[in-house]
């Protein structure tokens, strides 16, 4: 058993967020397609410019072929890789580049112009706001460097390019987070509510079965009590199934389900545990959960130590509007009126440290009931996901 609660998972890239990726291509191919026209309308405005107007041509027309090729192959996942991404970019800065040649050293705006933007936001959609910012780096110093003079106009151009990329990028990634946190909780819901349903149909058989043979071999004595501790045993285990089905979906955006970490350390405690929780997922803060944990799991450590490991403990959550209360309830001896307060007092801050400590710094409040019937904390921490 993993002794961490809450494993950390690893996260490839959801296929939502590539469905996200998808959709922000073919958009891009609609914008590829007006910037072309428009690459296409300005050049034949602009014809006299040229000193080439023949080489002029068959650059725009390569551009125009290249544009069709594109909007295939970034239509394609398979085909959609980083050497794409970066003949895209050498293109786009490949046909800034000839501008000076085709044209004049004094020339003013580019041969491609906003057709550049197909290989920026291409950039921006892939690798996000570091794509963009590279890209447009690189765009603008292709623009930048072969001028003689740089006017107003050249630099809003290039500031627009510059800030317009990284927006974009920060964008893009937001969206595909966004569809992964979604997918994330209809998994919780949909796992929540398939235990729910399981867990009903479990307790009103087998778990009421488990729970009458225990009770029953433990009161009738001899081999029967021993029957009795082994149905014991298989009905935690039971329970521990039923809620370890969705542990790893329940933890998601900083969120952790209290109830399944409490089954998971409780099965694998010495001490014979029974732990009762709400149908569905306690959702806490990941810090309040694993505090919450530590805290239980001391009070059992408590038990095993003043009372043994034959001994049997109880563990109760439940979910307030605004809190939750976890009550942890030993069969033992008990103790002293007092005793925890007098063992702070003697130094001994065991207790004090390991179950006060940790609840109190969380907000919350542990206190202690003991008598002939046994010792119970009952633990209480706020900041429960609704």
């Amino acid at each position: 058993m993993n002794a961490d609660p809450y494993p950390r998972q690893q996260q490839p890239r959801a296929d939502s967020a590539l469905a996200v990726e998808d959709r922000l291509y073919s958009a891009l191919a609609i914008v590829r397609v007006v910037v072309t026209i428009n690459m296409v309308a300005l050049n034949a405005y602009r014809r006299d410019s040229f000193s080439y107007p023949t080489l002029a041509l068959a650059v725009v027309l390569a551009l125009v072929v290249w544009t069709g090729v594109a909007i295939w192959l970034y239509g394609r996942r398979s085909t959609r890789t980083p050497a794409l991404l970066v003949a895209d970019l050498l293109i786009a800065v490949a046909a800034i580049g000839v501008t000076p040649w085709l044209k004049t050293e004094s020339f003013n705006a580019t041969l491609p112009g906003f057709w550049v933007m197909g290989a920026l936001l291409a950039w921006a959609i892939h690798w996000h706001w570091k794509g963009g910012l590279v890209a447009a780096i690189a765009l603008s110093l292709a623009d930048l460097l072969p001028r003689e003079v740089v006017d107003q106009g050249n630099y809003g151009n290039v500031f627009l390019v510059l800030i317009g990329g990284p927006i974009v990028g920060y964008m893009c990634e937001s969206l595909q987070r966004m569809a992964r946190e979604r997918d994330a909780a209809e998994h919780a819901a949909a796992a929540a509510e398939e235990r729910t349903r399981l867990a009903r149909a479990v307790h009103d058989g087998v778990l009421q079965v488990l729970a009458m043979v225990q009770r029953q071999g433990a009161a009738s004595g001899g081999q029967w009590a021993e029957l009795g501790r082994l149905a014991g045993e298989q009905e935690r285990g039971l329970r521990s199934l039923i809620r370890q089905q969705d542990t790893v979906p329940a933890r998601s955006g900083g969120w952790v389900d209290l109830a399944g970490a409490l089954e998971a350390m409780a099965t694998a405690h010495p001490v014979r545990v029974e732990v009762a929780t709400p149908g569905g997922a306690v959702l806490v803060d990941e810090h309040v959960g694993t505090e919450t944990v530590a805290a239980v799991k001391a009070c059992l450590d408590n038990v095993l130590a003043h009372v043994g490991a034959d001994a049997s403990a109880w563990i109760l959550a439940e979910a307030a509007h605004d809190a939750v209360t976890v009550s942890v309830r030993d069969d033992g001896p008990g103790m002293a009126p007092g005793r925890v307060d007098e063992a702070a007092a003697e130094g001994r801050l065991g207790v004090a440290s390991s179950i006060r400590g940790r609840i109190e710094g969380l907000g919350g409040t542990a206190t202690v009931q003991s008598g002939e019937w046994g010792t119970e904390w009952e633990l209480s921490v706020p900041d429960r996901r609704i």
